[in-house]
Formats: structure tokens, C-alpha cells, sequence
């Protein structure tokens, strides 16, 4: 909506961006909804389950090799943007417009819905809107709250690592976007990839949840950070879609 009302997307026009897969979907059934083309790049490592929601929702889209990370889809879509006339890239990694819907909309939403509030919230780093928003509003509400980022071992870059190829799809995105202000951190949590397909694991079968590998990370990374915390805190993580979209994932679920 505000690249429509600035005028840099206009009616009919190409939507071209990089993703990890789940803002390509919702992208999918915008553009499907405005009529505007719809062109993802994205890495190769990304589950079949993404792929086919993005075609059925009649978006395109390209792989890059997963060793190159979202560096590599970046760097593609930015090529394929360059040969585009009508075309126009939201850059969800640095778009300000991404941390102000947050700051608007969810952590409204969590300030209705915890209205004594929080003491911690823990929650994975995809472009850093998400985690940048809700702490510049929450921590203006209540001064207290302390705001864990959570990331993969395997590529742990806001801790300092050098980026590597990972499974924990949809964070860890090889680099430090410039959406995540790092000054509203309280620290980081490093979580393995099988200590997050454990806890997706624990979910649905102990909490009838079934949800995607970022949201076992996150749980991970509450589990880790429990003893630390006061007796009786309140702690608020987030689920971020659905285990149905890494079906496909070998070792992700059981299966027999």
C-alpha cells in the first residue's frame, strides 16, 4: 500500500523480491488480488511446499544455490529488477515501511492481549522487522522488557559467526538486515537444528501444535532462557506459519 500511494508501483506493474518463502506467499495472494505480476527469488534449500502455495497463487519464480544463501536470491532479484521497466522490489530486509506495520499492528495486538505485560520476548530474525518493531513500541510501554533475538548456530552473524548454509528456514538469513536495530537487543540465542526439529516435534505431539521449524527454534531458544529468567515471567514467542509447509523435509517429522 505505500508503494502504491508514493506512486513506485503502479497498476499492472511486476513485483520482483527475494524471499526465504514466507513473505513471497503473502505476496502471492496480494498480487493476485491487485492484478500486479509477481516474480520470487528465492534459494533452493526452500521446502516444495512453499514453491507450489507461490505457483498456486499464480506467482513465478526462480532458485538460487543454497550455498549462496539470501545473498544470492538478493543479488538475482536486483538483476531481474535492473532489466524490468515497470518493476518494483519491496525489500522487506530494509523497507522502513516493514518495522512500522509492526510497530501498528502486532505489537498493538500483544499490548491488548497482555495488558499487565510482558517480561521477555524471545523470537527468530528474518528481515528484523518483526523483532524491531515490536520492541520500539513494547519497550516504550513497558521499560522492563527484555528482547531475546533468536538465530541458527550454524550461522550465527548477530552473534558475531560467519554465515553458513543452515535448515532453520525462514531465519538466519546470512547477514545482518538493516531492519534489525540491534540496540533494542537484550542478547542473542543460538539454537541447533535439531534441537528446533525436536521441539516442532514436541508440539504437536505434547501441545497439538504443528508448526514450522523457525517456531521449534524458537521454542529452543525459551526453553534455553527459562532458568535464567524471574519465577512467574511472562514469556511471549511467536509461531510463525505452519508445520503443513515442511512436510517434505526429510527429518523434520516422523515418517512412519
Amino acid at each position: 500500500e505505500a508503494a502504491e500511494s508514493s506512486g513506485v508501483l503502479k497498476p499492472g506493474g511486476t513485483i520482483i523480491e527475494p524471499t526465504s518463502g514466507n513473505t513471497g506467499v503473502g505476496l502471492a495472494m496480494v498480487a493476485a488480488v491487485k492484478g500486479y505480476k509477481l516474480i520470487l527469488v528465492m534459494p533452493d534449500s526452500m521446502s516444495i511446499e512453499r514453491r507450489r502455495l507461490m505457483l498456486a497463487y499464480g506467482a513465478t519464480f526462480e532458485l538460487t544455490p543454497r550455498e549462496k544463501g539470501m545473498n544470492g536470491s538478493i543479488a538475482r532479484a536486483t538483476e531481474l529488477l535492473a532489466g524490468t521497466p515497470d518493476g518494483w522490489m519491496p525489500q522487506q530486509f530494509e523497507n522502513p515501511a516493514n518495522i512500522d506495520v509492526h510497530v501498528r499492528t502486532t505489537a498493538q495486538e500483544i499490548a491488548a492481549d497482555f495488558p499487565s505485560g510482558i517480561d521477555a520476548m524471545i523470537t527468530g530474525v528474518g528481515t528484523g522487522g518483526h523483532i524491531t518493531g515490536c520492541a520500539q513500541a513494547l519497550k516504550k510501554m513497558w521499560p522492563k522488557l527484555q528482547v531475546f533475538a533468536v538465530e541458527p548456530t550454524a550461522s550465527a552473524v548477530i552473534s558475531g559467526g560467519k554465515p553458513s548454509p543452515h535448515p532453520i528456514q525462514g531465519i538466519g538469513a546470512g547477514f545482518i538486515p538493516k531492519n534489525l536495530h540491534t540496540d533494542l537487543l537484550d542478547g542473542v540465542i543460538q539454537v541447533e537444528a535439531e534441537a528446533a526439529r525436536e521441539m516442532a516435534r514436541r508440539a504437536a505431539r505434547e501441545e497439538g501444535m504443528l508448526v514450522g521449524i523457525s517456531s521449534g527454534a524458537t521454542l529452543a531458544a525459551i526453553g534455553q532462557k527459562l532458568a535464567s529468567l524471574p519465577a512467574g515471567a511472562t514469556v511471549l514467542g511467536f509461531n510463525y506459519d505452519t508445520g503443513e509447509r515442511y512436510l517434505s523435509i526429510e527429518g523434520f517429522l516422523p515418517t512412519e
